[in-house]
C-alpha cells in the first residue's frame, strides 16, 4: 500500500467572516517553507496594518512535520492553535493562514474566539483548490522532433488515465518529455510508448519524488 502524503492548496485565498461586529479576514496561501510563510505574514501585516491582531498558523514539509502558530495578542490558545488544528484536520501542508481581526467592540469570550478563528479558516479553505500529493517515479523519453507532437498528445492522454502527471519538456537536438508515474504504472507506460513508436522509444526511469497531482 502506497504511503499517503498531506495535500496543499493551489493558490492564495482570502475570505471575510463577521461575528458580533468583529471582522475576521483570513488569508490562506501556499508556502513551501517557513521563510515563505513568514514573507506572506509580513505582507498581510503591511497590507492590513490597521487590524488589531494578525493570528497565524503554518504547516510545512513533505510530511507536514513542521508547524507553528501565534495568537498575536489574543488570549493564549484561542487563535493560533485552533487555526493550526483546522490545517491538521484537513491534512494540509506547505500552507500558511493569517487571520486579521478588526475588533467590533463586543468581547467574544474564550470559546467565541476559538469558534471564530476556526470558522474563519475553515470557510477560507472551503474556497481553496486542494492539490493532491503522492510519490511518483520520474520517467523521461527522447523523441525526434518530427514525432514530438504525436508523442506529446499520447503522453497527455496517458497521464490523465493513470494518476500520473506531466513534467518539463525540453527541446534541444531532440524533444525530451518527462512524466511522473506510479511505480506500478511504468510497464503500462512502456507499452504505450512502444505502441506509438513501433518499439522505437525506450523510456528512462529515474528517481522517485513526492509531486503535485492534477485533480481527479
Amino acid at each position: 500500500m502506497s504511503r499517503r502524503y498531506p495535500s496543499s492548496i493551489a493558490g492564495p485565498v482570502e475570505h471575510e467572516f463577521v461575528v458580533s461586529r468583529s471582522r475576521f479576514v483570513t488569508t490562506a496561501h501556499p508556502a513551501p517553507d517557513p521563510a515563505a510563510a513568514e514573507a506572506v505574514i509580513a505582507e498581510v501585516r503591511r497590507r492590513s496594518w490597521d487590524a488589531r491582531h494578525h493570528c497565524t498558523a503554518m504547516v510545512t514539509g513533505v510530511l507536514g512535520d513542521q508547524a507553528r502558530s501565534s495568537d498575536d495578542g489574543e488570549p493564549s490558545g484561542t487563535a493560533g492553535v485552533p487555526m493550526l488544528e483546522v490545517l491538521r484536520r484537513r491534512d494540509l501542508t506547505d500552507v500558511v493562514v493569517v487571520v486579521s481581526r478588526w475588533f467590533g467592540g463586543v468581547k467574544l469570550g474564550t470559546g467565541g474566539l476559538v469558534r471564530a478563528y476556526s470558522t474563519s479558516v475553515s470557510e477560507a479553505l472551503d474556497r481553496a483548490t486542494v492539490v493532491r500529493r503522492a510519490a511518483r517515479t520520474r520517467v523521461h523519453v527522447e523523441v525526434p522532433h518530427a514525432d514530438a507532437g504525436r508523442v506529446d498528445n499520447a503522453l497527455r492522454a496517458w497521464v490523465q488515465h493513470h494518476d500520473a502527471t506531466s513534467g518539463d519538456t525540453v527541446y534541444g537536438e531532440r524533444a525530451v518529455f518527462e512524466v511522473w508515474v506510479p511505480a506500478d504504472g511504468i510497464p503500462a507506460l512502456e507499452t504505450e510508448l512502444a505502441s506509438v513508436s513501433a518499439g522505437a522509444l525506450v523510456p528512462v526511469v529515474g528517481e522517485e519524488r513526492v509531486v503535485d497531482l492534477p485533480p481527479v
